[in-house]
């Protein structure tokens, strides 16, 4: 166990990170999920409204390091690329 005044505050650090990010990798992937549920019920309209707010958060999560950068671009590409094969 840590026994510096220095080492118990980074504990305690370290624990608040850690609970920020399993929110937010939380909401990423519910976010990713409700999208995929959206194409997958061919619904257009709500599938135009979400792609805002879902790339939004793909792109935060990016910038926080919660998951790679080349990993949001496929996820955005993927979601892309489904969207537009609905729309043709």
């Amino acid at each position: 166990m840590a026994n510096t005044f220095s080492a118990l505050k980074r504990v305690r650090m370290t624990q608040r990170r850690t609970a920020v990010n399993r929110m937010r990798k939380s909401r990423l992937r519910h976010t990713i999920r409700a999208m995929r549920r959206l194409l997958e019920k061919k619904d257009i309209e709500g599938a135009r409204k979400a792609f805002p707010k879902t790339f939004s958060i793909i792109d935060r999560a990016a910038k926080w390091g919660i998951i790679k950068k080349n990993t949001a671009a496929r996820y955005k590409s993927r979601l892309t690329a489904r969207f537009a094969k609905l729309v043709a």
